[in-house]
């Protein structure tokens, strides 16, 4: 299994071009199955936008790259069930359950895997479906469900909690839909309004009123579309972490500073300067971090809970005590052992993580267990003394499109045990007609912010595509 290597104490320096956002890319692809034909730009090279595809082809699409845009010919589609394989690769993976119950009438499928991050049950997503007229069935871990008549019926869904997901499988279900769904108590992040951007794009009929709540006037049908995804906000989030932790300045560019604004606060908190942009954004680290006081994920546009773990990464050499509540997931510390190897002072109780700074941290063999915590063992790792080794790291590739090279292109000492290219080929199953498309190369030049830096994007290596894996 592949780790990474990483030898901290190396400031970073230079420009890097965020890439798409994995959260807003996984439903756009679900969505992909109801217009005939979609291309979704700049969708991220990540483990589960390969899950995505995969599932997409084994009910009967049929799934391309070309560069940073992926084809989805759903035409030809007509498979009603994903196997539990697939199911258990990754969480998000239910929200192919109303694409598919909309388009077919009918869908099995089992329970969905991902991180292990305590309960997320999936009780609103089912609630929010019977409402627009499905009838579920759960038997031994898979759900078996039915639309009578073979078309779901607008109506009002009210989610008691702002569910990410649920929100989305709703907005999906809606738009062909008979009649009005109005939907409140949905959520409010980026994501969600890039997905209604994508619908309304095909032919959908999607608003938010000033309220909040959601309108959906359900159309008879979708046309092609083409859609680029949003920035990944928590991908630059990361990076501002790893350059506060390890020093020195870097400039995020092709980012909405605004969609991660609850995160910046806490950064200025602990010292850094920080110089935003319509869509760019420089940080500045100082010379020694400080405490950032008390930190509270809530829901959107609140502290995303998914920035909690590389936040507490640089809180761990901060100067003072800095106090987390998670109030979204439970079970989201377990980064925090893995942290304490690296010399980290930090305590837990529930949902209450307590993180005194030390002066530095020193490497050591550490394993991701999740996404983000993974992500927090490479911000820890940049700024510890000597070398770290980081397993575990699929999980990290779940959400990160190559993030050893877009470390490495800002002068990380960071390095992947095993090539992109060997793993992807062991990876690949190639789905027949799916010709081996080249990399499309790096953005254009653009006029630098910061003078004499260099640019990348992340994606430098070979293209998992080639053999016909997205």
């Amino acid at each position: 299994m592949a780790e990474y290597l990483v030898a901290g104490g190396r400031p970073l320096h230079g420009c890097l071009t965020i890439q798409g956002a994995k959260n807003a890319a996984l439903p756009l692809l679900a969505a992909a199955l109801l217009p005939p034909e979609s291309r979704i730009a700049r969708c991220p090279r990540l483990r589960d936008t390969e899950a995505a595809a995969a599932i997409l082809r084994s009910l009967g699409c049929r799934v391309r790259r070309e560069g940073d845009s992926v084809l989805v010919d759903a035409r030809p589609a007509g498979g009603w069930e994903i196997s539990e394989g697939w199911m258990r690769e990754m969480r998000s993976s239910i929200i192919f359950l109303g694409a598919i119950l909309t388009r077919f009438g009918r869908a099995r499928v089992s329970y969905p895997g991902g991180c292990e991050l305590g309960p997320r049950p999936i009780d609103l997503h089912l609630m929010a479906l019977r409402r627009l007229g499905a009838v579920i069935r759960e038997d031994h871990g898979t759900l078996e469900c039915t639309v009578p008549g073979g078309r779901l019926s607008g109506a009002e869904v009210v989610l008691p909690f702002p569910s990410v997901g649920a929100t989305q499988n709703t907005l999906i279900a809606a738009a062909l839909a008979a009649g009005r769904t109005v939907l409140r108590g949905g959520a409010r992040e980026p994501e969600i309004d890039d997905l209604a951007a994508f619908l309304n794009a095909a032919g959908a009929r999607i608003r938010r009123e000033s309220g909040g709540e959601f309108v959906i006037d359900g159309v008879e049908a979708l046309h092609p579309v083409e859609h680029r995804v949003i920035p990944d906000r928590i991908a630059a989030v990361t990076y501002l972490c790893c350059c506060a932790a390890a020093g020195g300045e870097i400039e995020l560019w092709d980012c909405l500073p605004d969609q991660f604004a609850a995160a910046l606060p806490c950064l200025e908190a602990a010292g850094c300067r920080l110089r935003r942009y319509q869509d760019a954004l420089r940080l500045t680290a100082p010379e020694r971090l400080s405490a950032m006081g008390w930190i509270k994920t809530l829901p959107y546009p609140g502290f995303p809970t998914d920035a909690q773990a590389p936040v507490m990464a640089v809180a761990a050499i901060g100067s003072g005590t800095t106090v987390f509540t998670e109030t979204i997931f439970e079970s989201r510390f377990r980064h925090a052992a893995e942290l304490a190897r690296m010399g980290a002072d930090i305590r837990t109780e529930g949902r209450v993580a307590i993180v005194t700074g030390v002066p530095a941290l020193h490497g050591a063999p550490v394993v991701s267990t999740d996404l983000r915590g993974g992500a927090a063992l490479v911000v820890a790792a940049l700024a510890a003394a000597g070398e770290s080794r980081i397993g575990g790291i699929s999980h990290i590739e779940r959400g990160y499109e190559e993030l050893d090279h877009c470390l490495q292109a800002l002068g990380a000492d960071i390095t992947r045990s095993e090539p992109y290219e060997k793993e992807e080929k062991d990876r690949a199953r190639p789905a027949e007609g799916d010709a081996a498309e080249k990399k499309a190369p790096p953005p254009g030049p653009q006029p630098a912010l910061l003078p004499d830096v260099h640019r990348h994007r992340g994606g430098g290596g070979a293209d998992p595509l080639a053999d016909g894996v997205l």
